[in-house]
């Protein structure tokens, strides 16, 4: 007669529910982490490290608050060991900081039409409601806020304004430096400055 198979145990988590292999595609992973680090570490690995060495800045941290660590050998360790912060979503996804910069690219469409579109605006703290009023002002064409391919929202103007469009925003806009504006040019950014 055949052995009859032991039903398999699966551990679920008991933050979001899910088996713990699975709690990474979860509704919020953070949360799970304490309970991981306890109940299954050998699924994480990599979860322990991270506590090892949060518990080793806490240390540190608190070593230096009464006084018994050093600044000067605190610098080069703490420079060398520290990861950097990096915003991970879910899924493990690394989520990347957006770099500071207006990108003005020009797209030409019926052969004479153009249109010239603003990118970036919103990363300096510019409300692109009211950037796109003040160009269709200083230019009199339209200017409407859009969706870009990439989900984020861009100014698109009528016409073609790039001539005058590095000046009127470093004008307008004291916080967004010339520096930081640039031009797609033949499929190549290309500063304006």
């Amino acid at each position: 007669m055949a052995e009859k198979p032991e039903p398999v145990r699966v551990l679920y988590c008991q933050m979001c529910g899910l088996p713990a292999e699975y709690c990474e595609f979860g509704p919020d992973f953070e949360k799970c982490k304490p309970w991981l680090i306890q109940n299954a570490p050998d699924l994480y690995p990599d979860l322990l490290k991270e506590a090892n060495i949060r518990q080793a800045e806490k240390a540190s941290e608190q070593l230096k608050a009464v006084g018994i660590l050093s600044m000067s050998s605190d610098r080069g360790s703490n420079a060398a060991s520290k990861p950097e912060e990096v915003k991970r979503l879910p899924g493990g996804k690394i989520k990347k900081k957006e770099k500071q910069e207006v990108v003005i690219e020009k797209i030409v469409r019926n052969k004479r039409k153009s249109i010239t579109v603003v990118k970036g605006l919103d990363l300096f703290g510019v409300k692109l409601s009211d950037a796109s009023k003040k160009l269709g002002k200083k230019f009199a064409t339209g200017a409407s806020i859009v969706k870009g391919p990439t989900e984020k929202e861009q100014i698109d103007v009528q016409g073609d304004i790039s001539y005058d469009i590095v000046e009127f925003i470093t004008e307008t806009w004291r916080e967004v430096p010339e520096s930081a504006i640039f031009f797609i040019e033949d499929g190549r950014k290309v500063p304006a400055a």
